[in-house]
């Protein structure tokens, strides 16, 4: 157990991690690849050149010192990064690895300041968060095996299908190579997928939303081309472009994820920018298999309408069902598109109709976008506890 002392050993780190988190973080990745380089199958490397990993990590580490005294505070948080773990098949014994390099880290970037009390407060910290880590990661495990068709770790699953939505997303349909049950996902969950890049001679995990309700026939997920090629972020979704097709593997970790649809009898409200759609997608076809009838809005923003995947079944649906109704913000609008909106998604512009105070509200989409937004609703009177979103990457968005 971690003494009062040890606590206030950590406490007086906060100016440090605060002024310099990312430069221990970068530190720390730095070194720990260097001694431990087949981590680096197992993390994004894209996220270590633009340096998203390291300011997650960061951010990390200064809330659960800001919090030493009441970490439970950070359950939620704590549970949203076990889900990214059990997501990338992270082991008991990885957390080994990354407290040794940690610890080391943290002695050598502050120096003759790292005396063996306060590297020992931080071992024990670490090792109290580690266990608490491992025990949720445990029980998500459990559950991916006990639900009928599930399984954990990577597992491999054929390509039956590639649909082009636009001409930068394409969406894969995936059934289990061994023929055998796929497990019920939720809407709004993701599964992370695992390819070998030979210019980087590694194996790299991403994660992708499932663009579809659970069939019992097979997964999909929506992948965005980016351009130019050879952006860090877009390795693995370009890779997924050029060189996959029909007849080909892929290796699956099971869905996980709590973006998911809220029960109730109230409105929902998707807002969604470019492929931010995927798991709102999911949802949307979800709340058609169910009949359900609560009033849907959906108000989507991208590039102009020949990028809008999804745009026909959206305009099938709206048509079909009295009680979705979808608005489309477009950067660039065409000749002939007068019922949509030009420009970046300005919620300003909808109706309050559409945006009512007794509603669910899903947000997805870049992180500014998501913060754009959120900040809009809750300046609007839109309680915090009705706006649920989902950010793509490593966490960085600190909103309540």
């Amino acid at each position: 157990m971690i003494t009062e002392t040890q606590k206030d050993l950590i406490k007086g780190t906060i100016p440090v991690l605060k002024e310099h988190g990312v430069a221990l973080t970068s530190h720390f990745y730095k070194r720990m690849f260097t001694h431990n380089p087949e981590l680096k199958h197992i993390f994004n490397m894209g996220n270590q050149q633009n340096a998203k990993q390291q300011t997650a990590l960061a951010t990390a580490v200064l809330a659960y010192a800001e919090h030493i005294d009441n970490p439970s505070v950070l359950l939620s948080a704590v549970k949203h990064i076990g889900q990214k773990h059990s997501s990338l098949n992270i082991r008991p014994e990885h957390y080994q690895i990354v407290g040794k390099h940690l610890l080391a880290s943290i002695q050598e970037v502050l120096g003759d300041a790292a005396t063996d009390e306060l590297i020992e407060a931080w071992k024990v910290a670490y090792f109290q968060l580690a266990d608490l880590m491992i025990g949720i990661e445990k029980e998500m495990y459990d559950q991916m095996v006990q639900n009928e068709g599930g399984w954990t770790g990577w597992k491999p699953f054929n390509i039956v299908k590639i649909v082009s939505e636009t001409e930068e997303i394409q969406s894969i349909y995936l059934a289990p190579t061994d023929g055998g049950q796929l497990p019920k996902h939720t809407a709004g969950q993701y599964v992370s997928v695992r390819v070998y890049l030979p210019e980087l001679q590694l194996y790299q995990p991403r994660q992708y939303s499932l663009s579809d309700a659970s069939n019992g026939q097979y997964l999909r997920i929506s992948v965005k081309k980016e351009t130019p090629l050879g952006k860090p972020e877009g390795m693995v979704s370009n890779y997924l472009h050029q060189y996959f097709q029909q007849g080909k593997q892929l290796e699956l970790t099971a869905p996980t994820g709590s973006f998911n649809l809220i029960e109730n009898e109230h409105p929902h409200v998707f807002i969604s920018g470019g492929v931010g759609q995927t798991p709102l997608m999911a949802m949307l076809e979800q709340l058609i298999k169910a009949k359900g009838q609560n009033a849907v809005t959906w108000i989507h923003g991208c590039r102009n309408s020949d990028l809008h995947a999804f745009k026909d079944r959206l305009r099938t649906l709206e048509t079909q069902h009295e009680h979705i109704r979808c608005f489309s913000f477009y950067d660039e609008l065409q000749e002939g598109n007068s019922d949509n909106l030009p420009g970046w998604v300005d919620l300003a512009k909808i109706d309050s109709d559409h945006l009512p105070q007794k509603a669910n509200y899903y947000l997805c989409g870049p992180s500014g976008f998501i913060e754009k937004h959120f900040k809009y609703l809750t300046g609007q009177g839109i309680q915090t506890e009705h706006i649920h979103f989902e950010e793509f990457g490593p966490a960085s968005l600190q909103l309540n």
